[in-house]
C-alpha cells in the first residue's frame, strides 16, 4: 500500500513537471527561442505555447532585468536603454576628456540575437566605448563640446550596422556627460568671461555710436530747420516790405495825381512837391531845441518856389 502511495506521487510529480515543461505562456513584447536536442526548433510568440517536454528546452540569453546583465529564456522585445559606462578619451587636439554615452536597442530578430553573438549587452556596450573613442579622435575639444548632435548621428550610424548581424537595431544614441580636465574647464570659463566682455564692450560702442549718430541726426535736422525757418521768415519780409513799399508808392502817386489835378500843371506839380519835401526834412532837422543848420542855396531856391505856387494859387482863386 505504501509502495503505491509512493509511486502514485511519483507520477503525479513526474506529470507536474512535463506539464510545466510542454506549457508556457509567452508576455505581451516577449518572446522565447526553443531548441530541440540542442538545435533551432521556433520561436514562441506571446499568448499559450505547447512544446515537446525533456525534448524542446528555451535557450537561455544574456540580456539586462533593470540594468543587471542576467541570463533569462525571456528576450524582450521592447526598446532598453544600455549605459556605456564612462571613459576616458583623447580629443584630436590631446586633450583628455571624460565621457559616457546612452543607448536606445531593439532586438528585431531574436534567433541571430540568440546565435549570432554570446553576451549581447556586453557587445553592444564595448562597441560603443570603442567607436565613442574613435569618433572623440578625430575632433577637437571645441568640436566635442559643440557638435553632440554630430557625434550622435555618427556613433549611430557606426552602431547600427555593426550590431545588424546580431539582430538588433540601435534606435538612438545620446553622449549624457562630456567632462574636460579641471584646468581645461577653467581655462574655457575664463575664455567665456572675456568674451562676454568683449561683446559688452562692442554692445557699448555700438549703442554709443548709434546714440552719437542719433544726435548728430537730430542735430542736423534742427539746423535744417532752423535755416527753412529763417528761409520762410526772410521770404515772409521780403514780400512784407515789398507790399509796404508798393503801398507807399501807390499812394504817394495818388497823392500826386490829386495835386496835380489840383494845380493843372505838371511843372507846377513837381515844384510842390520839392518844396514840400524840403520843407519837412528841415522840420526832422531842428526837431530839438538849440538845433542849428546850415540851408544850402539850393533850398533857397526850393522855398523860392513856394512864393510862385502861392501866387499861382491866388490867381486861380480869383
Amino acid at each position: 500500500m505504501e509502495i503505491t502511495f509512493v509511486v502514485l506521487l511519483v507520477i503525479v510529480a513526474l506529470a507536474i513537471l512535463a506539464l510545466s515543461k510542454t506549457v508556457y505562456v509567452i508576455q505581451q513584447s516577449e518572446c522565447m527561442v526553443v531548441e530541440r536536442l540542442g538545435s533551432y526548433s521556433r520561436t514562441l510568440k506571446n499568448g499559450l505555447n505547447f512544446v515537446i517536454p525533456f525534448f524542446d528546452q528555451p535557450r537561455r540569453i544574456y540580456w539586462l532585468d533593470h540594468d543587471v546583465l542576467t541570463t533569462s529564456s525571456r528576450l524582450d522585445l521592447r526598446e532598453t536603454v544600455f549605459d556605456v559606462p564612462s571613459q576616458k578619451v583623447i580629443t584630436g587636439d590631446n586633450v583628455s576628456i571624460e565621457i559616457d554615452a546612452l543607448l536606445y536597442v531593439q532586438v528585431i530578430d531574436p534567433v541571430k540575437a540568440a546565435y549570432e553573438i554570446a553576451n549581447l549587452p556586453l557587445a553592444v556596450a564595448q562597441l560603443a566605448q570603442t567607436s565613442l573613442r574613435n569618433v572623440i579622435g578625430e575632433m577637437d575639444l571645441d568640436q566635442t563640446l559643440t557638435s553632440r548632435d554630430v557625434i550622435n548621428a555618427k556613433l549611430k550610424a557606426i552602431l547600427d550596422e555593426a550590431t545588424d548581424k546580431w539582430g538588433t537595431k540601435v534606435n538612438r544614441v545620446e553622449l549624457r556627460n562630456i567632462t574636460p580636465p579641471r584646468e581645461i574647464q577653467v581655462a574655457m570659463e575664463k575664455q567665456m568671461q572675456a568674451e562676454r566682455e568683449r561683446r559688452a564692450k562692442v554692445l557699448e560702442a555700438e549703442g554709443d555710436k548709434q546714440a552719437r549718430i542719433s544726435r548728430s541726426e537730430g542735430i542736423r535736422q534742427e539746423q535744417i530747420n532752423l535755416a527753412e525757418g529763417e528761409k520762410e521768415a526772410q521770404i515772409r519780409r521780403a514780400e512784407g516790405e515789398a507790399q509796404a513799399i508798393k503801398s507807399v508808392a501807390d499812394a504817394k502817386r495818388e497823392a500826386i495825381t490829386l495835386v496835380k489835378s489840383a494845380m493843372g500843371d505838371s511843372d507846377l506839380t513837381a515844384k510842390y512837391l520839392i518844396a514840400t519835401d524840403y520843407i519837412q526834412k528841415f522840420g526832422e532837422f531842428v526837431a530839438q531845441d538849440g538845433d542849428k543848420i546850415f540851408v544850402p542855396y539850393e533850398a533857397s531856391t526850393a522855398l523860392g518856389a513856394m512864393g510862385s505856387i502861392k501866387e499861382l494859387l491866388a490867381g486861380s482863386k480869383n
